[in-house]
Order: C-alpha cells, then sequence, then structure tokens
C-alpha cells in the first residue's frame, strides 16, 4: 500500500557561536520586556464611554441630563455678551471627556460654528460649569472617563440650548 504520508529528513541544526546566542537571549530579554511595558500601559489606560445621540441605559442617560441642565444653566447666564451685540448665532458641536471625580479631562470643538466667539463660548461655559457630579457608583465601577458629545444652539433668543449629537 501506497502511503501519502511523505517522510521529511529531519531538520539540520543551526549552529550558532556563542555570542549569537548572547544577542538572541538580549534581544529576547528586550521583546520581553517591552511586551510587558505595553501591557501596564494598556492596563492603565482610562475605560471611556461615550455618550452620543442614542445612548439608553439609565445609569449613563440620567448622567448625561444632569450634565446638560447644568451646563445649559450657567450657558443661559454666561451667554456671552459679544454674540448678543452682534447679533451672532450658530451651533456648534463639542466632546467634553469628564473624569469620575467629576473634573474635565478635555474639551475638543469637533464641529465649529464658524464663529470664533461662539466656539470659545461654549468651551468657556463647561469651564464655568465644572466641577460636575462625581460618577455615581453603578457607572464608576467600569467607567473611568465619559465623553459627551453635544450639539450646542446659540439662538435668536440669546438663549444656549444643546442636544444630543449622532
Amino acid at each position: 500500500m501506497w502511503s501519502s504520508r511523505v517522510e521529511q529528513a529531519p531538520a539540520k541544526p543551526v549552529e550558532m557561536s556563542s555570542a549569537d546566542l548572547v544577542m538572541k537571549s538580549l534581544e529576547s530579554a528586550r521583546l520581553e520586556a517591552q511586551i510587558a511595558r505595553d501591557w501596564d500601559a494598556y492596563q492603565k489606560k482610562p475605560k471611556r464611554k461615550f455618550l452620543g445621540a442614542r445612548t439608553q441605559e439609565y445609569r449613563f442617560a440620567r448622567y448625561a441630563e444632569d450634565w446638560r441642565h447644568k451646563v445649559e444653566k450657567v450657558g443661559n447666564l454666561n451667554y456671552p455678551e459679544e454674540a448678543k451685540r452682534e447679533k451672532i448665532y450658530g451651533s456648534l458641536q463639542l466632546t467634553v471627556i469628564i473624569k469620575a471625580d467629576g473634573s474635565i479631562r478635555s474639551i475638543e470643538v469637533t464641529r465649529p460654528s464658524g464663529q470664533k466667539v461662539l466656539d470659545e463660548a461654549a468651551v468657556r461655559i463647561v469651564r464655568l460649569a465644572a466641577p460636575y457630579a462625581p460618577f455615581p457608583e453603578d457607572i464608576r465601577r467600569d467607567t473611568d472617563e465619559l465623553g459627551i458629545v453635544r450639539t450646542w444652539s446659540f439662538t435668536r433668543a440669546d438663549e444656549l440650548g444643546t442636544s444630543a449629537s449622532e
């Protein structure tokens, strides 16, 4: 009977000098150390959750709604005078990253209004309204930072309104 199995010759051992072995060992140790550093860095990265228009999970939706209410209240009390005076209106989109203790990690204008005064006012309002409430325990247990993405509208009635962004 014919066998379909093909016999392979044993692999010829590769001869290495002691210097080559030392170099391979050092390279291996260096790579292991780099992998360990990368793993540690990855483990220390904050667990982030972004909240957009479709956020329905109650624990996040409640926090985002409380945040919106505070920002709009502070925004209407601190509506930009230049925008009122010059009758400047428009909308922009902001992404605000909030840390678990309620402090701000970052603020980014992700879609500008085309009006520098409005973009700067929105960022200023977020800073004025801070700090925000610390995350409740049900959020804190698996989230280190929340990203809230909102569309801001500075209206003809000289009022600030925000809405969830897609």
